[in-house]
């Protein structure tokens, strides 16, 4: 397990700094040390006070733990005063740390000076000469530029500046441009975007130092500063759009969503793939249309199919059974998923379904089974839906669930030209729907 230090602030409220730092490096499955320069009382709505650490027992901290456990990465925060910022670069350079992220905190949200001039002085003269990697974001890069950068040209401009004072590599963060959020890192030769959506929420509190973080535990797990900010962005991303809603002003970014994310896309699988075995040894073959069947989860948010899990090539008829040509994969079936994303923003809670034969007797049957059970026509689709691709089964699906307080067991429809007719079965869960077609299948 590598070790990554980060040598910061502490933030009571748990949004930022120290604590925002060791969730990322844990969750990113490295080991956490930090080496605190400060304490803050704050909370989602402001800092109300700092008690800034004396420099001597920072540096005690920082030979504390590298002298003993050592460092594969280093990341600095909020530094507090030019003493500290002199101190810790004395404490980099003595233990010839070589993969170094600075996050030159200087500015709070509200504007306020975190760092004064004499410490920026030396954060130019000292620190950036040793840094592996900076982050400012558009209001730090301003400040270390001596000009205002709002644009991607202007980003462009001060990442040379920022190189120019030492820095090897320089990621401007452009979180506060209009448009897509885009990040520009520059090695000394090329410039590198990194874009994503924006997202909109107030609930952003600590990005920068979750960002840094990140990258400092890439470093030192070996990925280069390419592939480390790569990968980052996309954990940030992902922390952005869960954050956290705590608190009566800005909740800090969420570093668990895109672990989480991750276990619950292991856990869809294996739902899938588990559902699928109790299916075949069912033997429910003779319930599996000419066009093949398919079997969808959906992740809880989803709101896309290339959220929505199912069996690429779909599911195949083998005589009284059924096989499949791969494991379910994100974004496998447009229909499928048509069908599941409308049911969820009728009810989020039913997230999968499977499309089987349509015979008169078996939507009987499933009624006489208990299940509540609708259709819809094809043929009363307005002309300017049907004429766009993809939305005769949203519109179908729609127009059964206007009106009702329950979801449906069964939505069926009588196809169409071209169209074979269907039933969709749908379910909370792949098992829940496995189930039902098996009670179908058994008592054909």
């Amino acid at each position: 397990m590598k070790r990554i230090l980060t040598i910061a602030a502490s933030d009571s409220g748990g949004g930022a700094g120290i604590q925002a730092d060791i969730k990322t490096i844990t969750l990113l499955g490295a080991y956490g040390m930090s080496a605190l320069t400060a304490l803050t009382a704050q909370n989602t709505r402001g800092v109300k006070g700092i008690q800034e650490i004396p420099p001597e027992f920072i540096e005690l901290q920082i030979d504390t733990v590298l002298s003993d456990i050592g460092a594969d990465a280093v990341k600095t925060g909020m530094l507090v005063n030019a003493q500290v910022v002199r101190a810790v670069a004395r404490k980099i350079r003595q233990y010839d740390l070589t993969r170094v992220v600075i996050d030159p905190v200087m500015l709070a949200k509200s504007g306020d000076s975190l760092l004064n001039e004499e410490g920026r002085a030396f954060l130019k003269k000292e620190l950036i000469p040793l840094a592996s990697l900076i982050t400012p974001n558009l209001s730090e890069a301003s400040v270390l530029c001596r000009r205002q950068v709002v644009d991607l040209d202007g980003m462009k401009e001060a990442a040379q500046v920022i190189k120019e004072m030492g820095a090897r590599h320089v990621l401007i963060k452009g979180g506060h441009l209009k448009g897509k959020a885009t990040d520009l890192l520059f090695d000394g030769r090329e410039f590198f975007e990194f874009s994503s959506e924006r997202i909109k929420t107030k609930n952003t509190h600590g990005t920068g130092c979750t960002l840094s973080a990140a990258i400092a535990t890439f470093l030192g797990q070996g990925f280069t500063v390419y592939e480390a900010v790569e990968k980052a962005k996309r954990f940030v991303t992902e922390s952005i759009r869960f954050g956290l809603n705590v608190g009566k002003g800005q909740g800090p970014a969420n570093p668990y969503a895109a672990i989480s994310g991750e276990m619950e896309r292991a856990n869809v699988v294996k739902d899938l793939k588990a559902a699928l075995g109790r299916l075949a040894s069912a033997r429910i073959g003779s319930l599996i249309p000419e066009v093949q069947s398919n079997l969808g989860y959906a992740l809880t948010s989803a709101i896309s199919p290339d959220q929505v899990f199912a069996f690429p090539g779909r599911i195949i008829r083998c005589k009284d059974s059924i096989v499949t040509v791969a494991d379910p994969e994100a974004g496998a079936s447009q229909h499928i998923s048509s069908v599941i994303l409308t049911v969820m923003r009728s009810n989020p809670e039913f997230r999968s379904a499977m499309n089987i034969r349509f015979a008169p007797e078996i939507v009987t049957l499933c009624r006489r089974l208990g299940f509540t059970v609708k259709g819809f026509k094809r043929e009363d689709e307005p002309k300017r839906t049907k004429a766009k691709e993809g939305a005769s089964l949203s519109w179908g699906v729609a127009k059964v669930l206007h009106g009702m307080k329950k979801i449906p067991d069964i939505i069926y429809d009588y196809g169409d030209v071209g169209k074979e007719a269907m039933i969709r079965v749908i379910g909370r869960t792949p098992l829940e729907v496995s189930e039902k077609i098996i009670q179908i299948a058994g008592k054909q």
